[in-house]
This record gives C-alpha cells, structure tokens and sequence, in this order.
C-alpha cells in the first residue's frame, strides 16, 4: 500500500496549493532558531512558484532569505521577530497569505510587523511608493530595519541584477526613490545605513560609467 503523508501534517486549507506541509508541532516555547526556520519554510512554500524579474528569471525565495542575511551578517541583528519578518515581509502583499494565518502560525508581533512592511496591492504603483515615502518615519524599529535591509537587496538587484525590461533611466530612478523611504528609517542602525549608502553610490556609479559609454 503506498505511503502518505499523516494528514495532521498537512493543510487542505492552504489557498496556495493543496497538500501544503504544516509545521510539525507548535511554536509555542520553541527556539528562536526553530521559529526562524519554521518562518523561512513557511515563505518558501508561500513564493514557490514566483520568480524574480531578471534575466535568469531567479526563484522569488531568494530575496526574502537575502534580506534575513543582509540583517544579521550588515546590521549584527540577532532579534528573531525581525528575521522572521525579514523572511516573510513579502508573504501578505505577493501570495494569498493573509494577516489572520500569519498570527495563527507566528504569533501576534510578527503579524503586526510584516503588515506595516505590506503594500496595499489596490492602490496605484505611484501611490504605494508615495505612501512607503510618507510612512517610514512612524515604522516601528523592526519594521524599519526590515525596510533597510529590503531596500539595501533590491538596490543591489537594479543595479547588478535589474528586471530585463527595465532601462537604465527606470534603475535610477528606482534607487533615487529608495533613498526617500530610506530618509525616514535613519537611526535605527548605522552599520545598515553605511552599507545602504554604499551600495546606492555603487549603483548610481555604474549607471553613470555606463551611460558615460553611450555616448563616447
């Protein structure tokens, strides 16, 4: 008879897909490196089908698990709600996750800092860059950390990795915005805000070198 899957470790609820594993257990009194990888497991499963807009097209899941990395190797983060909310601060704006089953399965504080970290999808792309501008100020110290790290790795992947349909003008001027919502996260960590303005100046340095090519 053929082996399944014991089903109090699946979720047929899942809008993402039937089947989709559930942690095994509760979270409640586990480890933060335990939470860490059930958030990173969960965000996996949540982006597994998206990819990322550059040439090669690179699994979505990346990006998160970048932004957790850039945290804890640029800005010496080692608290676990921030991590957890680095690797799932996509999951409520681009998957079907909803607040409700992110406090169900990470708690209440996580909830609350991915969804200040969320764009309302509805709204023109103009206006949720207008609103990231306008809210930084008033994010919460995780939310903003969390912001820095975002905006440092796609920062580096307009520069380095940019969506193929994008020309240049559109890559400069997207880290050009970046340093808008950037203004209002200032003085939650400076090694994240160093690294961020280095990375800026390389990005707008390599522009300006290729644009310089252009017209010689």
């Amino acid at each position: 008879m053929k082996d399944e899957k014991p089903r109090d470790l699946m979720d047929p609820g899942d809008r993402n897909g039937p089947g989709a594993p559930l942690l095994v257990g509760s979270l409640d009194g586990a480890s933060d490196l335990h939470r860490l990888l059930a958030a990173v497991e969960f965000a996996a499963h949540k982006h597994r089908v998206q990819r990322r807009r550059d040439v090669e097209a690179s699994p979505y899941i990346n990006h998160p698990i970048q932004v957790a990395h850039v945290l804890t190797h640029v800005g010496g983060i080692d608290d676990v709600v921030t991590l957890m909310g680095g690797v799932l601060h996509d999951t409520i704006e681009d998957t079907e996750t909803t607040p409700e089953e992110l406090e169900e399965r990470f708690g209440s504080i996580v909830r609350a800092v991915v969804e200040e970290v969320t764009d309302d999808k509805e709204l023109p792309k103009d206006e949720r860059k207008r609103l990231q501008v306008e809210r930084a100020p008033v994010l919460s110290d995780r939310a903003k950390l969390i912001k820095l790290g975002d905006k440092i790795c796609n920062v580096q992947d307009v520069t380095y990795r940019p969506p193929k349909k994008w020309d240049d003008d559109q890559r400069r001027s997207y880290i050009e915005w970046t340093r808008d919502v950037v203004a209002g996260c200032r003085g939650v960590n400076p090694a994240l805000e160093s690294f961020y303005d280095r990375v800026v100046e390389q990005g707008l340095r390599l522009l300006a070198t290729r644009g310089d090519r252009d017209t010689e």
